[in-house]
């Protein structure tokens, strides 16, 4: 394995100021709710309307100016990932099983109770993001989904393209919150006219704050992820296209100074004629500014022997998203791993997972891919297990729960099976 291009030494470790931060902000809105809720939105937003809770007028009015050519993209993002929802929601069943003659055991699935999406605002309006986390549990059969997002900056509300996007995802309430403030009053509640009731799980992408606030959250709540920035790992040979190479690359090293972007190849005149059309293009993209950075200190090129080191690195590296730009791609989705999700060919960008080709946006980073995957309809559904025994079940399991109580010493463990048998 050789380095043609290697990342600076990564510093992004979340700073104890944001930790403390966001620890104060938790504590206050627990113990003070909507007044420190209105304190935090002012300080840092600018922001503190007479209710944070958008009436059915005012989301109407918003989103009135949200013309045609903007809605349709995100109705056909909406659909694409309700419809794959929908399939993955079909494979899972409830059952029931008689394992011995009296007992049967089952499995049944149960939605959560409420849901907080929060939707980031931050350098972009992510308009597949309500999408992502409010179309999804609303799949899910979630009876309560709670929006909160910031105000868009040098504005009085909510981007209209992304409120549109709440609507139509079907949220059921709307509050205009951003930041930790956000994450907190929707985990606690807050007394605002009309009131925020507390909801069972919080779940979205947003900045250091935010993801701190979930990471502290996280026992009061429920969770998704613990999301960080972007990541894309880009696996190419010979036969693969500098240009769209760079292009992939470029797409998510605009998301923010701290986005990662790989490539790892097994052809050196790929790797360096990938260099050059990064360079190209980073001279007309309008978002140079924040890509170039980008790449310029986290961005890699590596360059390996033969596929099999390929996978192997690839796995190590455990991306959020994993293009595959081969001659034969699937031979790496029988093998690979450790990804957040997986594009397969040239033609299946990350750009396309963003923006609502199906699959959900929300994936893990950091190296989480290792042992979980991104958000899915059965995040927001619990499987649980039942049980049923009749007097003849009892005798095929009340003696050796006896016997096994006995020897570890719990008396009232077996006094309870012993009176299963006694009956």
């Amino acid at each position: 394995m050789e380095y043609i291009k290697k990342a600076l030494p990564n510093v992004s470790v979340m700073s104890q100021e944001i930790k403390d931060t966001v620890s104060r902000v938790i504590s206050d809105v627990e113990r003070e709710g909507v007044a420190a809720v209105r304190r935090y939105s002012e300080k840092f937003d600018g922001w503190n309307p007479a209710s944070f809770r958008l009436s059915q007028r005012e989301i109407e009015r918003s989103i009135a100016g949200v013309d045609a050519d903007t809605r349709r993209p995100i109705d056909f993002s909406i659909t694409q990932v309700k419809k794959f929802a929908q399939a993955q929601r079909d494979t899972l069943t409830n059952f029931e099983l008689e394992t011995l003659p009296g007992v049967t055991l089952g499995q049944k699935q149960i939605p959560v109770g409420a849901v907080g999406s929060y939707i980031p605002g931050g350098r972009y309006p992510i308009m597949a993001a309500a999408a992502m986390t409010i179309g999804v549990p609303k799949v899910a059969g979630v009876k309560r989904i709670v929006a909160c997002a910031p105000i868009q900056r040098g504005t009085q509300g909510i981007n209209p393209a992304q409120l549109y996007g709440m609507v139509q995802s079907g949220a059921d309430e709307i509050f205009t919150i951003g930041g930790a403030q956000a994450m907190a009053a929707m985990a606690f509640g807050i007394e605002d006219a009309p009131p925020l009731e507390a909801v069972d799980m919080i779940v979205g992408a947003g900045n250091a704050f935010v993801a701190e606030a979930k990471r502290q959250l996280f026992g009061v709540v429920g969770i998704d992820l613990l999301a960080g920035p972007t990541e894309i790992c880009i696996l190419a040979d010979e036969s693969a296209d500098p240009e769209f190479i760079a292009a992939d690359l470029l797409a998510q090293a605009e998301h923010g100074t701290n986005s990662q972007s790989i490539l790892i190849t097994t052809s050196r005149a790929i790797a360096e004629a990938t260099l050059h059309e990064i360079e190209r293009q980073l001279k007309i993209l309008p978002t140079a500014d924040a890509a170039s950075q980008s790449w310029n200190e986290l961005g890699e090129v590596i360059l390996v022997a033969d596929d099999e080191e390929m996978l192997k690195v690839s796995d190590q590296i455990a991306s959020e998203h994993l293009e595959v730009q081969t001659r034969d791609p699937r031979w790496y989705l029988e093998r690979l791993t450790n990804y957040g999700s997986l594009f397969l060919g040239h033609n299946a960008t990350v750009v396309y997972g963003d923006k609502g080709i199906g699959t959900n946006h929300v994936l893990p980073t950091i190296r989480a891919a290792r042992y979980t995957g991104g958000l899915w309809v059965g995040k927001f559904i619990k499987t649980v297990t039942w049980q049923d025994a009749t007097p003849a079940g009892n005798l095929q399991i009340a003696p050796y729960a006896v016997a096994m109580a006995d020897r570890e010493g719990m008396a009232g463990h077996a006094a309870s099976a012993r009176l299963r048998i006694k009956d």
